[in-house]
């Protein structure tokens, strides 16, 4: 969750923060949500981190299937 998806991610693609997204290299944005209130983006979070790999693909699949980068969007 961040309050600013074009900082978020420039310190991904430039492995700013230390974490998983630095040690697996994982620099590309195929699937993101936007909410207004900050609770219900933290609970969204947290119900799809819950979620299998499986049904996080076919979530992605709903709006990027083809996974591309969106974060030109954003540039």
């Amino acid at each position: 969750m961040t309050n600013n998806l074009q900082v978020r991610i420039t310190q991904h693609k430039e492995k700013i923060n230390v974490g998983f997204t630095k040690k697996y290299s994982c620099n590309k944005l195929v699937y993101y949500e936007e909410h207004q209130c900050v609770y219900n983006a933290i609970e969204r979070e947290k119900e799809i981190k819950d979620w299998t790999r499986k049904v996080k693909e076919e979530l992605i699949k709903t709006i990027n299937p083809h996974r591309k980068d969106l974060s030109e969007y954003f540039e």
